[in-house]
């Protein structure tokens, strides 16, 4: 499931596989993901009696413990939750569906000991990182692929502008504007920490400058990787209730934060992010009915970084901009290809190559339709080279 409104459809199929007896799990990558969800699924399905739970690590042992027995027992319908899910003590009655959100956060052994936890479990697998759409079929060749390209109704296109240091004062005077009429910003940065041997700024460095510089007149706030949990589910509580006015942060608020007054993105060395990611990170605003903004402040002046700054500015297609993103980069790390367990091509190109992959795909599949344990003699060379490039990878 790629791109946008994939939470309502998640919702729709757990509704049904409830009323087909089952129980539903939905595996989140942050423990905010996971509590956005809850909130969601609890107000709609609610009303139709169906009993969502929230499982994530930070809660207390005795109510962990009181939760996975209801789950057991069945008193839960729906579960909700992050890798605390593939807990062995995690025990279902009666699991039908699982849904794994931001997939490719989570590895192929994740997915598949969730899967184990029922009978015959329907899989879901949902994204919101632009994939490019030849790629995907590679990716998911086993999967039934459906994708949600329209914005939700009153949604805005974000206007992108790509800028040099130089208009930082612009920049700024823009933010203050913006959040004068009410709303809020995002600040993103590669560092959590400032360091000699990176050009490039960081959270805590802005942070102080801001608040007690730039923006001294402001609610601010800064949040990160190295923060504990709840102090970080806290920080973003705040932000989503409007109590902070500009959050600086790494790339943490990437997945699945959701407020709808934030207006403005601003992405310090923007030069330093891949197209995806760029792509992502403006995604955390315009979820409201307010005209939203995209501000990429970058230095250096290679072909590579403009071309990549311009891409950003003239469109909001993630699939274009992940098409882009694999030409300019490569393969090598564009889609975490080390979750999946796939070995890097030596020589392949996922870009230049992606006629003759899928001829390779038709291919494979034929053979393990004709011979799924590749048992035979001619197959058995094949067998060999698998079992060696992805030996304690996955389980053949």
């Amino acid at each position: 499931m790629l791109d946008r409104g994939k939470t309502v459809v998640a919702i729709i199929a757990a509704y049904k596989a409830v009323k087909s007896g089952y129980q539903m799990a939905i595996m989140a990558p942050t423990s905010i993901l996971a509590t956005q969800h809850l909130e969601s699924f609890t107000q709609i399905l609610s009303k139709f009696n169906i009993k969502c739970e929230l499982l994530i690590s930070n809660i207390p042992a005795k109510k962990k413990r009181e939760i996975i027995e209801r789950i057991g027992n069945g008193e839960v319908d729906v579960v909700i939750g992050t890798h605390s899910l593939l807990q062995e003590n995690v025990v279902f009655k009666n699991l039908g569906l699982v849904i794994t959100d931001e997939q490719h956060r989570f590895g192929v052994n994740q997915r598949k000991i969730m899967s184990e936890k029922g009978k015959n479990v329907d899989k879901i697998v949902m994204t919101a990182t632009p994939i490019p759409r030849t790629l995907a079929l590679i990716l998911y060749g086993d999967l039934d692929i459906s994708i949600i390209d329209e914005l939700p109704p009153n949604r805005k296109k974000i206007d992108t502008f790509a800028v040099g240091f130089s208009m930082e004062d612009r920049v700024n005077n823009f933010i203050k504007k913006q959040i004068n009429e009410g709303r809020q910003a995002y600040i993103v940065c590669p560092l959590v920490e400032e360091n000699e041997d990176i050009d490039a700024k960081s959270v805590l460095e802005l942070f102080d400058k801001y608040q007690n510089e730039v923006f001294s007149e402001y609610r601010v706030a800064y949040l990160h990787g190295k923060q504990k949990q709840k102090e970080k589910d806290e920080i973003m509580e705040s932000f989503k209730k409007g109590d902070i006015d500009i959050l600086i942060s790494t790339t943490v608020i990437e997945v699945g934060v959701n407020v709808p007054n934030a207006s403005i993105m601003v992405i310090q060395n923007a030069e330093r992010f891949g197209l995806a990611a760029l792509h992502q990170l403006r995604g955390r605003v315009g979820r409201g009915e307010y005209q939203s903004y995209c501000i990429l402040k970058y230095q250096g002046k290679s072909d590579n970084i403009r071309e990549r700054m311009k891409v950003m500015q003239e469109t909001n297609d993630g699939f274009v901009i992940s098409e882009k993103d694999l030409e300019l980069r490569g393969s090598g790390e564009f889609f975490g290809t080390k979750q999946h367990g796939l070995p890097e091509f030596k020589v392949a190109n996922l870009f230049e190559d992606m006629r003759i992959l899928k001829v390779v795909q038709t291919l494979a599949m034929q053979i393990l339709n004709d011979d799924p344990l590749l048992e035979k003699d001619e197959n058995k060379i094949l067998k060999k080279a698998i079992d060696k490039k992805f030996s304690g990878k996955i389980e053949i």
